[in-house]
């Protein structure tokens, strides 16, 4: 029995083994984002297609959102923004400003003390994290070392039983999208670290998100392998429509991207240009 076998039986999608350091976080938040949708003309390639099988995106939704803290800190502070279906929003502000805990909260990882989030017209406050289907890239890739990066890429359609043919055809037509249909017969402790960003965006991508959430610690890199991370995130968003939320502290970056940006302070939006 193989490494995958006795993990798909051995597993189920929120119990991971605890003896594993690259598996801290549930495996749901990053595989159970499988959804049923339809491709928008604009991007209706044979490659989009075969990811795909059909993309509805959606927009998001912040109304009179407040997370506060047991000690009384106010974390984020009555936030309300629209974010159009396809775009790319950047949060841009100082550590603690309450950014990252927005995105937190869209993918359930926090509570909501008041207030709403919705995506599209789905209120998503007590959705279960697997069910709303997002994607979120925070510093843990959840990936296994022991594992390649097929099998990898592939855990999550396995867990839900998908036909072997589809799940094939996901995971390479990812790859190819992303370059590194040479990589997939190697062990993930062996690839680069640029290699497993782009096998974790590629899991992220064969579950059809709606939303991609992005956090900066998942680019906490030297600068050439943030801007190689940068252009694949911009390629999801451009290439695939995928809504994009991408949290950074550094100015020079929200600026350089040219995207919708949020300015945030104390847990306040000040700006959105």
């Amino acid at each position: 029995m193989t490494a995958v076998q006795k993990l798909l039986q051995a597993t189920a999608v929120r119990n991971l083994p605890a003896d594993d350091h690259s598996a801290e976080t549930p495996l749901g938040l990053w595989d159970s984002f499988i959804c049923a949708r339809i491709v928008k003309e604009s991007v209706a390639t044979d490659l989009l297609k075969s990811i795909y099988g059909g993309v509805f995106m959606a927009s998001v939704t912040f109304e009179h959102l407040t997370k506060t803290y047991p000690n009384g800190f106010v974390s984020v502070d009555d936030v309300d923004l629209h974010i159009e279906d396809g775009e790319f929003v950047v949060f841009h502000g100082p550590s603690g400003c309450g950014k990252s805990t927005i995105l937190r909260m869209m993918g359930g990882l926090e509570d909501i003390t008041s207030g709403n989030i919705y995506l599209g017209r789905d209120l998503l406050n007590d959705i279960l994290p697997r069910d709303r289907h997002l994607a979120m890239a925070f510093q843990n890739y959840t990936l296994y070392r022991n594992f390649n990066a097929y099998d990898n890429i592939a855990l999550g359609l396995r867990l839900r039983n998908l036909p072997r043919t589809v799940i094939d055809n996901r995971v390479k037509e990812a790859a190819r999208f992303f370059g590194i249909t040479d990589i997939l017969d190697k062990k993930i402790r062996s690839l680069s670290a640029a290699d497993r960003q782009r096998v974790a965006l590629s899991r992220a991508i064969v579950f059809r998100p709606n939303v991609l959430l992005v956090d900066e610690d998942f680019a906490h890199q030297d600068e050439n392998r943030r801007g190689e991370m940068l252009r694949d995130i911009l390629k999801i968003n451009e290439t695939l429509g995928i809504t994009v939320l991408y949290v950074t502290n550094k100015r020079e970056e929200a600026v350089g991207l040219k995207k919708k940006t949020v300015y945030m302070k104390d847990g306040k939006i000040t700006d959105v240009r």
